[in-house]
């Protein structure tokens, strides 16, 4: 495993010294691949702090402490595989780990009472008392129909972008939080989604803070028109169709 992570890191385009304050790695995240991507990337980098949005700041802080709690930590989580993962945390050296996941109450009240009451008193810090631009939120609203197999029902498209915005903002939180606990460079683990530039974590990070840099590498399947700062394309995971079982009813 680490003898990949050493030819990734000679095989992809060189990470400058410190590109940022803040690098998000965006990941598909069921492809082997593209964490074996991140995690070369993070060798290289050497961050202060790594911040997960698959862990509750609380179950980061127990692998924090302990480093061998990884797996026991991200089986309760109830994320992907840890075995997908395991090169990160080979890679993290001596950097903290800090975990971003939102709540899942929190996260389910979003549906209900919006995303700026339930994020607090920051909200407006991150844009999330202003509604999107009707276009953005249209072809969002479009997006997260897609994503979801076109098997839920549409109206309930505006609460799946709103959470959207609500998790990037908490990411986004959690990286500003960890640059000023840490020091730079801070790097982020999120799906590719969050990672995006136009309004996804860097965007919010610029909204919050705009005199702190980021620097967004998407690791993708194929060739995208998704904005990202950079974009490393991996060779596409073998997996069944996530719609089957949805659409085959």
């Amino acid at each position: 495993m680490r003898l990949a992570i050493v030819f990734l890191c000679l095989a992809a385009p060189a990470l400058a010294q410190a590109p940022a304050d803040i690098v998000i790695l965006g990941e598909v995240h069921d492809n082997p691949d593209a964490h074996l991507g991140q995690a070369a990337a993070i060798s290289e980098l050497q961050p202060s702090a790594v911040v997960f949005e698959m862990l509750t700041a609380e179950e980061a802080a127990r692998v924090d402490a302990d480093r061998a709690l990884a797996e026991e930590a991200w089986t309760a989580s109830g994320w992907s595989d840890f075995d997908l993962y395991a090169p990160i945390f080979d890679a993290l050296g001596d950097a903290r780990i800090i975990g971003a996941a939102a709540p899942r109450d929190s996260v389910r009240t979003v549906y209900t009472e919006g995303a700026a009451k339930i994020f607090g008193p920051d909200a407006a810090r991150f844009g999330l008392d202003t509604p999107l631009p009707e276009d953005q939120q249209t072809i969002r609203e479009d997006m997260q129909f897609a994503a979801h197999c076109e098997a839920m029902p549409r109206d309930m498209m505006a609460g799946m972008v709103a959470v959207q915005r609500y998790r990037d903002a908490v990411f986004a939180r959690a990286a500003l939080d960890a640059l000023e606990t840490h020091g730079a460079p801070v790097v982020v683990i999120a799906g590719n989604g969050h990672a995006r530039t136009d309004w996804g974590i860097p965007a919010m990070i610029a909204r919050a803070e705009p005199d702190v840099t980021t620097h967004s590498i998407g690791f993708v399947e194929a060739g995208t028109d998704t904005p990202f700062d950079e974009t490393r394309t991996v060779p596409p995971a073998e997996r069944d169709d996530p719609c089957a079982s949805l659409t085959n009813q």
